[in-house]
Formats: C-alpha cells, structure tokens, sequence
C-alpha cells in the first residue's frame, strides 16, 4: 500500500496521475482514472465555460472518487476555468505554463490545493515559494508541450529534491512499472502518465491516433518550436508544413488560435494534423482498458521491487 505526501494530497490509492491533454482528457477519462486508483484530471485548455462545467459533472456522475482540473495559466480564461472547478466542489488543481503566483492567493482562499508543472531547478523554486504543495516535473522526453531545457527526468528529478521541500511528481518517459520504479528512485513521489493513456480504449481520439502510437520507434517523435512554445510530436507530414527556422513562426502555426483545427480528428488527418505524444510512445505496443492499466502498472511495480530488494539485498 502506497503512503507519502502525494498521495496524501490527492487523496487517491495510487500515486499515478493523469497527464491533461487538450481536448483528450475529459470527464469520462478522468473518472476511469481515478476508478482505478489514479488521480484523473480534466483539461481546461480548449474548453468553454460550459463545457468545462459538463465535463466536471460527467466526472462526477462516473465516480465518487477525488479528479482534478489542469489549468495553463496563460491561458486568457484561467481565472474563469478555476471559479468553475471551485464552485464544482474541485479539491485539487494542477498549473501549467505560467507563473503560479497569478492564481494561488484565489486557490488557497478557497481551501484548495495546487500541484505546478515545471521543467527547471529555478521554476521549481519559484513554484515552491509562491506557497504550491507539490511540483510536477515535466522532462524533455514527455510528449505535447514541454519546458524549454532539454532536461531528461534522469536528471531533473534528483536535482529537485535536492533543492525543494514539497513533494515531486515526475511527468515524461514512464509507461511502465520500470518508469514508476525508476522515477521513484529518483527521488519523486509520483507519477504522471499521458502517452500510456492516449493509447486506451477510453481515450476519445481516433483509433488511427492510437495505432500511430503503438508503430511508434524511439526516434518517432520531434520537438518543435524549441526556443518559443515547445512541443514534442509524432512526425508526419504536418512537421514539414509546420517547421520553421523562426521559431516564433512555428510556434505561432501550432498554438494560435486556430491551432484546435489543427489537432487529428479523424483517420484521414493523420498526416496534416499535428499528433502529441512522448518518447515513451516508443515502448507501448498494446491498446488496454483503463481499467488494466493501472492494477497491471502496480503488479508490476511488486515484482520489480521484490526483485531489485533480492538483487541488492546483501550489498
């Protein structure tokens, strides 16, 4: 049984979050997540008012268990999608892309607690003295929009714990029970998936999205826009049209305010939209329910500790 700050803050059975991801992670993901001892999250980015109160509703209607809200800060209607999460009876909330300073005072007067997202030893710190409760730490091989330091969680996750007090979570590079065991190793106490879950049955994208994931090779994915908005993607012939020596350019082509158009819809978009996903695409080779994923991810987790116990037992 898991015990740490982590999970004493989310409130859920295991120390396994959901990725947001625009559009994808939604209310019924989000309970299945959390159904099955994660911590599910919807994501804010993307939606109106209304559909954000729809999804929270959604979730809630599936599970009596604790999800939560990711809110990019940057984001013009961020203040509008927290008062929506506070009067929905949201508990947690995850920031992104901005500084979490705009926000907490309002978080903390309504009695929430707030996870931030962070790709550097400075933004961690930052993060920390504005007063957030944990800190989800996203490495440059995670898969959508990332920090701009190329820091791999091999790297970053001991030099956070080093350096802060609140609890880590590490986000990029585990699909697996070796992801998990590793990162734990490294010092954080939890994880957050999003690659893994794209490629489920509940997740709401094309089955051709899914199976892109699962033909995925090590070097299947690019980043772009690496010095404005960077994100990692699987190549197609969206990254040609899209590629830019002027970053700004890029960036404006992949996140302006059409950018939703942008996203696979459909089989037939598959080279021409833009298709998120991490490094650790390169390891997933089977679509699961949900509901396995986690209970196989923690059996693994068991093994692999009993094992690495045995191995290094008489050292």
């Amino acid at each position: 049984m898991f015990k740490n700050r982590i999970i004493d803050i989310l409130g859920c059975q295991y120390p396994v979050i959901l990725g947001p991801m625009r559009r994808k992670t939604l209310g019924e993901m989000a309970a299945a997540v959390s159904n099955s001892g994660g911590f599910g999250q919807i994501a804010a980015s993307g939606l109106s008012a209304d559909q954000l109160r729809r999804e929270i509703t959604k979730a809630h209607n599936l599970t009596d268990r604790p999800i939560g809200v990711n809110i990019p800060i940057y984001r013009p209607n961020a203040s509008e999608a927290l008062e929506i999460a506070i009067e929905a009876g949201i508990q947690i909330i995850t920031t992104s892309a901005g500084n979490p300073a705009k926000l907490i005072k309002r978080i903390k007067e309504a009695g929430l607690k707030i996870l931030h997202k962070v790709s550097s030893e400075d933004m961690a710190l930052k993060a920390e003295a504005c007063g957030v409760d944990g800190i989800i730490a996203t490495g440059y091989e995670a898969g959508g929009h990332i920090g701009r330091d190329d820091t791999t969680i091999m790297c970053l996750i001991p030099q956070l714990v080093d350096s802060v007090k609140v609890p880590i979570v590490a986000a990029g590079g585990v699909a697996d029970a070796r992801g998990l065991v590793a990162a734990f190793a490294l010092g954080a106490e939890g994880v957050e998936m999003g690659t893994r879950f794209l490629a489920t049955h509940e997740c709401p994208v094309p089955y051709f999205y899914k199976q892109l994931i699962l033909d995925a090779k090590s070097d299947s994915t690019v980043v772009v826009a690496k010095n404005a908005m960077p994100t990692r993607l699987l190549k197609n012939r969206m990254l040609e049209i899209t590629q830019n020596h002027d970053n700004a350019q890029e960036n404006k082509h992949l996140n302006g305010s059409d950018s939703g158009s942008k996203y696979i819809q459909s089989e037939s978009d598959a080279s021409i939209k833009i298709i998120p996903a991490g490094q650790i695409a390169g390891l997933i080779k089977q679509i699961k329910h949900i509901e396995n994923v986690i209970p196989e991810l923690m059996h693994g987790v068991n093994r692999l500790s009993q094992r690495l116990a045995a191995e290094f037992g008489g050292v």
